[in-house]
């Protein structure tokens, strides 16, 4: 069975250098979690070593994208020009391993006209399946009118778009997450809660501000099991009584238009209460590499925890083929298995 990772970090040195130069009150905190350990050696790594990484994982294709908040926080020239730069890189190892990676496109959003133009590059030029964006820039949440050029872009290049999460706003850590330990802090405010309150409301807000009606095609992907949505979904669909302007209810755009992938979280039970409240052939596989690395036997579990044959062969891969639109050429696997492949170069066989 052929196994496509949609969410496997990488990153560019010089956007990380970009991001350490940063004064304190514009840095995103949260990048001290990619120093950590290996994790940065790995993240630079889209190589030989992180094929190596996917072999041990049983991950035929990984899709490649830039670590939060990529370039995000930085002054929009600058975004741009990295932005750019960090896109190149990506297509340079695509093209070095065709059969193993795909790449989504790294976008300035602090320049929306910039982003936008860069994701048509990126899908035109380049052969990116995709975007990752981080939330807000700034104090500007996705649903402003200036990402409007973005989402329409997006939609008319069939070119989902995985809002990946980000640290709270400043404003908002002042407000709610201030008063514990700096590392207790700095947790609550991105991996154990922020995060995912922050990126759920970012996909919920394009929801209620029409984004789907003005673009039906347009495509959202969601990490972490849907990033509290789905676990809330009864509720959240209650707002449909009060968004009277929508064509929709709430929940329908939440199953239609947004896909969920694991994010590495291969807990049997997230797995069952997502196909619960959204279709089998809404979900897809990833890691969240490095910060997730399970190995072989991991994966293996927790594909054989999908009772459906079929739902097993759409979550490992048929779907992520359809909504990135992969062809056979540009996915196809070597005729060694991953184990095969293992096996083979510990035994020099080329």
């Amino acid at each position: 069975m052929k196994i496509i990772a949609v969410e496997e970090h990488w990153n560019s040195a010089r956007i990380r250098e970009a991001l350490e130069r940063l004064p304190s009150g514009s840095r995103d905190e949260s990048v001290a979690f990619n120093a950590r350990g290996d994790n940065q050696a790995r993240l630079e790594d889209i190589g030989p070593g992180r094929i190596e990484a996917m072999d041990a994982a049983g991950i035929d294709v990984s899709i490649l994208s830039v670590v939060t908040p990529a370039t995000q926080p930085l002054p929009p020239a600058e975004a741009v020009a990295l932005a750019r730069e960090a896109n190149d890189e990506a297509t340079d190892a695509v093209r070095a391993h065709p059969d193993r990676f795909r790449a989504f496109a790294t976008l300035p959003t602090s320049d929306p006209q910039a982003a936008a133009a860069e994701l048509e590059r990126c899908a035109t030029e380049l052969g990116h399946v995709g975007a990752m964006i981080h939330g807000r820039s700034g104090s500007r949440t996705l649903d402003d009118p200036a990402y409007e050029d973005l989402f329409a872009t997006a939609a008319r290049l069939h070119q989902p778009v995985f809002i990946h999460p980000q640290i709270t706003s400043n404003e908002l850590r002042d407000a709610s997450y201030r008063g514990l330990d700096p590392q207790i802090e700095l947790g609550l405010a991105s991996f154990g809660w922020g995060w995912h309150m922050d990126t759920g409301l970012s996909a919920l807000r394009l929801v209620l501000s029409g984004t789907f009606d003005r673009h039906p095609d347009l495509q959202l992907v969601l990490g972490h099991w849907g990033e509290m949505l789905l676990f809330w979904l009864d509720r959240v669909d209650s707002l449909s009584n009060v968004a009277t302007h929508l064509e929709r209810r709430v929940a329908d755009y939440i199953t239609t238009n947004i896909h969920i992938t694991s994010s590495g979280m291969l807990q049997e039970r997230l797995l069952h209460h997502t196909l619960d409240f959204t279709h089998a052939d809404k979900v897809l596989f990833s890691t969240d590499y490095p910060f997730h690395r399970p190995d072989a036997a991991a994966v293996q579990k927790f594909f054989e925890a999908i009772p459906d044959p079929a739902d097993r062969s759409k979550i490992a891969s048929t779907n992520a083929e359809a909504l990135f639109r992969l062809t056979s050429r540009t996915c196809t696997r070597s005729s060694l298995s991953s184990n095969e492949r293992m096996t083979a170069g510990a035994a020099g066989v080329q």
